[in-house]
């Protein structure tokens, strides 16, 4: 009876589980099939959900308008490289944070977290103008800079997290045997983190890869990354869904590719520390 009620038990959580999974995936899949409808269908109620007419004249029309390729480079590299600045400036917060403690430590950790609870929308304008007088704006370094600082305490704390993990004796052990501190970073430290490493930057790497706010109002055609490209969809005559959807679809393309090559090592790192 033991047994056949544990059966159950997973039968009915893994149904569960893959139904919310579904629900989750939904919104992703109907965008997905919206952008192979006309706009006529995408309107259309009620919806139709497999039977329609299946057309790809909506990825034509976006390659027409709009040039893929740029956009996808652009958030490339404002994304990669807001993410490698961000983890160069994060290790060394966060192992000093973790292993040489002071009494300010926690003061500063909460701090840093408090800078998040500001809507963006408040510093806006003195960082527009600070940006227009510094020649940043629609700038491929002024967009890695201002995502590098939005992310950075998000990637200490994770940093921080993982660090606190670690046994003490292996760092004290690497010292007594003459290890400098960026020995001890580079050859102690980061290969016993690789899955906190790995799950910091991927959850970087996606967080900035999304990013609209700053994008739109700091961007306009040169170093535009595939948020903005999505946005020139929306118009004054409305939203053009099928188009918009093929947009879509195209944007989030490949940080779902990522993320789906990547999920065992995310979820790893996101567990780290969690069972012993």
């Amino acid at each position: 009876m033991a047994r056949m009620a544990t059966r159950q038990r997973v039968v009915i959580s893994t149904i569960g589980a893959w139904l919310f999974g579904f629900l989750i995936f939904f919104p992703i899949l109907w965008m997905g099939l919206t952008s192979f409808k006309t706009e006529l269908e995408a309107f259309a109620i009620p919806p139709s959900f497999l039977f329609f007419h299946w057309t790809t004249e909506n990825y034509a029309t976006v390659q027409e308008r709009s040039d893929y390729l740029h956009h996808a480079m652009n958030s490339i590299i404002i994304a990669g490289g807001s993410t490698l600045i961000a983890l160069l400036i994060a290790i060394p917060a966060a192992w000093s944070m973790a292993f040489s403690p002071t009494k300010r430590t926690k003061d500063i950790l909460l701090w840093m977290l408090s800078t998040k609870m500001m809507p963006p929308v408040g510093v806006l304008v003195p960082i527009y103008l600070i940006y227009k007088s510094l020649g940043l704006l629609d700038s491929r370094i002024g967009l890695v800079f201002i995502l590098c600082l939005g992310n950075l305490p998000i990637v200490i704390w994770m940093l921080f997290t993982y660090f606190k993990e670690i046994p003490r004796d292996i760092l004290e052990a690497a010292r007594m045997d003459g290890a400098t501190i960026g020995r001890e970073l580079v050859y102690v430290l980061t290969p016993m983190a690789i899955p906190g490493l790995a799950s910091t930057l991927l959850l970087n790497l996606i967080l900035a890869w999304n990013e609209a706010f700053w994008t739109l109002n700091l961007s306009t055609s040169s170093a535009a990354p595939l948020t903005t490209f999505i946005a020139s969809y929306s118009s004054p005559e409305g939203l053009f869904w099928a188009k918009l959807s093929a947009a879509s679809t195209l944007a989030i393309a490949p940080i779902l590719v990522l993320g789906w090559f990547s999920q065992k090592q995310l979820v790893r790192g996101l567990t780290f520390g969690a069972v012993k």
